[in-house]
């Protein structure tokens, strides 16, 4: 399946950018720096939960070609959902890479041109965020779907991308005001900001492709609905975890980041309320990061997290279990539920 992803990506990106290309030079050069991005790996996640939302319903036998571009659709969503959240962040990498505007920088220096190369970077990484949510767009209107699973389908992405906002506000707000902020509203963050987006919607994204009545989908509906916010949830707690001691070899992305930021998250909040007193709203240097990620495993927040991502990941498992949904469904979504919320460091 992901193969098969891939390969509807990367002919539909080769059209964008060919035509792109023929405008002008430089705009086939942002574009293909916009593919590359996309391109650039990933766990596919969401396209990954869409398939299998809509394999619960439709069983083995349907080809899949119907709707490799809804998937891929999936995949440009999650790529302008990247960007411009690392341009809010500051990132520095993505994937083990430069991150967006980091790229556009470096070609803004690299020529020589006039201006600041920090801010053209930024501008340039908001354009490609764009570009790639109205590429979705357009790679979604290329599956063949009837009028009434259509309106459903659009229903659901439009909720999802709305969601996705709503969390990404959430989370730059609580940035802003993290002495403000608290645990619930923490979760709040990780269930519209990442759940939402990564696990529940895609996957009732899914059934929506699958074309049934919600007479006959209520059940799945209502299963993938509490298995998607439990391991979503699960998804985003385990992130919490990563940004702060996760591997940059592995994750790909800067260590501490999260502490770097202030970012007031689920595992901050916990050492909090455990006793941890460290300043979120004064930038911390290399050394006091250091201290701040041992003063949070002393509290014990690191092993009340990991025991929040256990609990969700059983309830997610639990929501599945009378669900009346294909059997190789529910086996890969169970192998997902722990496989995409336990990953190394």
């Amino acid at each position: 399946m992901l193969k098969a992803v891939e390969g509807t990506l990367e002919d539909f990106l080769a059209h964008q950018v060919t035509a792109l290309d023929e405008v002008d030079p430089d705009l086939g050069g942002f574009a293909r720096t916009t593919r590359d991005l996309v391109l650039a790996g990933g766990k596919r996640l969401r396209p990954t939960f869409a398939y299998w939302g809509w394999r619960g319903v439709i069983g083995t036998n349907e080809p899949i070609g119907q709707v490799l571009p809804a998937l891929g659709a999936l995949e440009l969503m999650h790529t302008f959902a990247l960007v411009h959240d690392d341009v809010m962040d500051e990132s520095v990498t993505r994937r083990g890479r430069p991150t967006a505007h980091r790229l556009f920088a470096a070609q803004h220096r690299d020529a020589g041109r006039i201006g600041d190369a920090t801010r053209f970077g930024a501008s340039s990484a908001i354009l490609v965020g764009d570009l790639c949510l109205v590429w979705a767009d357009q790679l979604l209107a290329q599956t063949a779907l009837t009028t009434a699973t259509l309106f459903a389908v659009r229903a659901c992405y439009d909720r999802m991308r709305i969601e996705a906002v709503a969390g990404q506000y959430l989370d730059v707000l609580g940035e802003n005001q993290p002495a403000q902020w608290s645990l619930d509203q923490a979760l709040l963050v990780a269930r519209y900001k990442t759940a939402s987006y990564t696990v529940q919607r895609p996957l009732q994204f899914g059934l929506a492709l699958a074309g049934r009545s919600r007479d006959e989908t209520g059940a799945i509906d209502e299963a993938y609905h509490r298995y998607g916010i439990a391991v979503g949830e699960a998804f985003q707690l385990r992130d919490d975890l990563l940004g702060v001691y996760g591997d940059p070899a592995v994750t790909g992305k800067p260590a501490s980041d999260d502490l770097r930021t202030g970012k007031p998250t689920a595992l901050l909040m916990i050492a909090q309320q455990l006793g941890a007193s460290f300043d979120l709203e004064t930038p911390a240097t290399a050394d006091q990061l250091e201290h701040q990620a041992e003063i949070i495993v002393e509290t014990g927040a690191v092993a009340q997290v990991e025991s929040l991502i256990l609990q969700r990941v059983e309830q997610g498992v639990a929501a599945l279990a009378g669900a009346p949904i294909h059997d190789d469904a529910r086996a890969a979504l169970t192998e997902l539920a722990v496989t995409a919320t336990h990953r190394p460091a």
